[in-house]
């Protein structure tokens, strides 16, 4: 008696303490809110005001702006205080799925606006131990306000789901447009090459590390420029799950004969008709990951090159350089990059694209990037590029869109019940649903609003904008 007596008193001493760590989450997120919200207030002032001066306005006009932008705080104050929910978006067509949920093409109803919808299930999140990676995905893109990352515009949640409203990108992404070509020129991957340079190089100068760079997360906007998305998997607070899941079948037996053997044009057929089951399994594939990154000894920022080396390869060649007919066959060729990583006589590409490649691909200590990005911005492969103008040229391959919710460059994909409370995915969990309900806290202060997101398409109103911006 007196055991089950000291067990309760256990079991009711642990449910305090998580009622107390719930609390006090509670509150520190609350005053750190009021006091964010404050400061950013006074940056939207402060940037007002920079910009009229350097526009040399005269103080009736000032005085019109100022009215104007108070106009649009309180705006977006009364934005805040809403409780955004599902019912106040429709959901026009399912755009990409993925292991722990799905992207939807969803129109706002109140605006019209159009917005890509990212549903990430809960239960999942809890299950495979991935709330440090979306808090961190969420955090990154609240804190990254670039023309090289996918803009978010909200984020909420229910009991099920969290949600990530982000901006429409209708060019698609790179996995689509390669699997529709056979290979791309050398001109067009440079453009592609460049840009993500840039991208990767943005991330890195806010003090991340990408660690999923991959076709899949490169999108194209309505231009066809490039644009990084899915924070998932960046440094912070991970737990390299798909690494590990490779590393723990090294030593299973190779089985890879046949693929070795094809020539480049049916080793491109086969990687193209595996890739997309790839892109939706939980693992992934390990075809883009550096190998200091399966390994204990640490990495640092320099893996993301060694990514970027792999798509140069893939978008040259029609196929990435380590793929096999399994995972596990690409870890164990991954890991034996320096007898693995061969150009295919039949597939000519230039000595300076070869060169660049494998100062991409190499060890860590001697990969291009190590002296900074300005040491692959100089590259020869790179000659004529306009760096500082890149976004407003023409894209390489330019997007037809026909229209703002225009879908024509992502798969078809069958509707789900993801939405539905009694969603077969959240009932054969194996854990009940009041499992996670009591662990819903952990995703406390996941709610975001965008100041931007009141006006079309996230544009800064045209009263903020400066000629230099």
């Amino acid at each position: 008696m007196a055991t089950r007596g000291h067990a309760s008193s256990s079991l009711m001493s642990n449910h305090t303490k998580e009622r107390v760590t719930m609390a006090k989450v509670t509150l520190e997120n609350f005053y750190s809110n009021l006091i964010t919200q404050h400061d950013e207030r006074e940056m939207r002032q402060q940037k007002l005001e920079k910009v009229m001066d350097e526009e040399g306005l005269p103080d009736e006009e000032k005085r019109m702006r100022r009215s104007q932008h108070a106009r649009k705080e309180t705006e977006f104050l009364r934005l805040k205080r809403t409780r955004l929910g599902l019912d106040d978006f429709e959901s026009l067509k399912v755009i990409g799925r993925g292991a722990f949920g799905e992207v939807r093409l969803v129109q706002k109803k109140d605006t019209g606006h159009v917005y890509a919808m990212k549903i990430l299930r809960k239960a999942d999140m809890l299950q495979k131990e991935q709330v440090g990676h979306i808090r961190a995905e969420r955090d990154i893109l609240v804190q990254a306000d670039s023309l090289w990352v996918v803009k978010m515009f909200y984020s909420f949640q229910d009991k099920l789901n969290l949600y990530l409203l982000m901006e429409f990108l209708p060019g698609g992404d790179m996995m689509t447009l390669l699997m529709k070509k056979d290979t791309l020129t050398e001109e067009e991957t440079q453009f592609y090459v460049a840009e993500t340079v840039l991208a990767i190089d943005f991330i890195h100068q806010l003090g991340f590390i990408h660690r999923d760079i991959k076709p899949d997360n490169l999108l194209l906007d309505s231009k066809g420029h490039v644009k990084l998305s899915d924070f998932g998997l960046c440094t912070g607070l991970k737990k390299a799950h798909r690494t590990e899941f490779y590393r723990n079948l090294n030593h299973s037996q190779s089985n890879d004969l046949t693929f070795q053997h094809m020539n480049s044009k049916r080793k491109a057929e086969t990687w193209k008709r595996n890739r997309r089951q790839l892109a939706f399994s939980t693992v992934g594939t390990p075809d883009y990951i550096a190998p200091e990154v399966f390994m204990q000894t640490g990495y640092n920022k320099l893996c993301d090159w060694w990514s970027l080396g792999v798509i140069m390869f893939e978008m040259l060649i029609g196929y990435p350089p380590f793929c096999s007919e399994t995972p596990q066959e690409t870890y164990k060729k991954v890991m034996s990059w320096k007898e693995t990583l061969v150009f295919p006589p039949e597939v000519p590409i230039s000595e300076r694209a070869k060169a660049l490649i494998l100062r991409f691909c190499c060890e860590a200590d001697h990969r291009i990037g190590a002296a900074g990005v300005d040491e692959i911005k100089r590259n020869g492969f790179f000659e004529g590029v306009d760096y500082d103008h890149i976004r407003e040229r023409p894209a390489a391959i330019p997007i037809e869109i026909k229209s703002i919710d225009d879908t024509s460059n992502f798969d078809e994909f069958p509707e789900s019940d993801i939405l539905q409370p009694t969603s077969p995915a959240v009932a054969s969990n194996h854990h009940p649903e009041s499992d996670y309900k009591n662990k819903d806290w952990v995703f406390i202060n996941y709610t975001y609003k965008r100041f931007e997101g009141l006006t079309a398409r996230g544009a800064i109103p045209a009263y903020m904008k400066s000629g230099k911006r």
